[in-house]
């Protein structure tokens, strides 16, 4: 029989909204599987488990192992938190490599796209699920030499709108956190953001809120919608980036 306990897998748990999304599942009660590609190492694994120790760590080469690994352990899948990252290719397009384009869309588009094509049935089979998607906002407002990293979010954020109007019948929520100037070392690190105090003015200038957003606060809005039952609420891209872009901040 399946665990009595909500379960959530979390994958590249290590970096950009995963820390936060595994302590806000934690902390919610959730029974939470982790998975990171630096769990190759134990040294790494062991120092995420120092900060999460209540996460269990699953090892597998590939998106769909990784979901049938964490199926067969719990015997049910409650949410899936597709936390994906890659460095941002900050290049004019005349220049742009095309093997750093296909490396971002692999990472930022076909792994989670094969990830949940090998959850689906699973999810079906057990009545319903809430599939969340950490994507990114920054779309909004492109700068130049960004089509690479533009492209491949865009694309994310596609996946969820079409994967919400296919997966509603079978109570199937799929929706999405769209962040931007949220503090993490992948994308807004301490030392540049928050350390310097040119990093600081840029967030200040550019973001209403004034400042970056905190990790607890990005975990508060994947817990939501990895545990909520109304899964009327599909298909929706939440922005998470303290009212950026906006005309009432002052230019850089």
């Amino acid at each position: 029989m399946p665990d009595a306990k909500k379960t959530a897998l979390v994958t590249n748990a290590a970096g950009y909204a995963g820390p936060p999304a595994v302590t806000a599942l934690c902390n919610s009660g959730f029974r939470v599987f982790v998975h990171d590609a630096t769990f190759k190492d134990p040294v790494a694994i062991a120092h995420f488990l120092q900060m999460h120790p209540a996460a269990e760590v699953i090892c597998a080469d590939n998106p769909a192992t990784l979901v049938t690994e964490a199926w067969k352990t719990a015997g049910q899948l409650n949410a899936i938190i597709c936390n994906d990252h890659y460095p941002a290719v900050q290049i004019s397009s005349e220049k742009a490599p095309l093997d750093e384009f296909r490396q971002t869309l692999e990472y930022l588009v076909l792994n989670p796209f094969a990830l949940l094509q090998a959850a689906i049935p699973l999810l079906r089979d057990q009545g319903g699920g809430n599939i969340v998607m950490i994507t990114s906002c920054r779309t909004h407002a492109p700068i130049r030499g960004g089509a690479i990293p533009d492209a491949a979010r865009a694309a994310a954020n596609a996946l969820v709108k079409s994967l919400g109007v296919e997966l509603a019948p079978d109570a199937i929520a799929v929706n999405a956190v769209s962040p931007n100037f949220l503090y993490s070392e992948a994308y807004y690190p301490k030392a540049i953001f928050i350390d310097d105090e040119r990093g600081k003015d840029y967030v200040t200038k550019n973001v209403p809120a004034g400042r970056l957003g905190r990790p607890d606060e990005i975990g508060d809005v994947i817990r939501f919608l990895a545990s909520t039952e109304a899964r009327f609420l599909t298909g929706a891209i939440i922005d998470f980036n303290g009212g950026w872009p906006s005309s009432s901040v002052r230019p850089t």
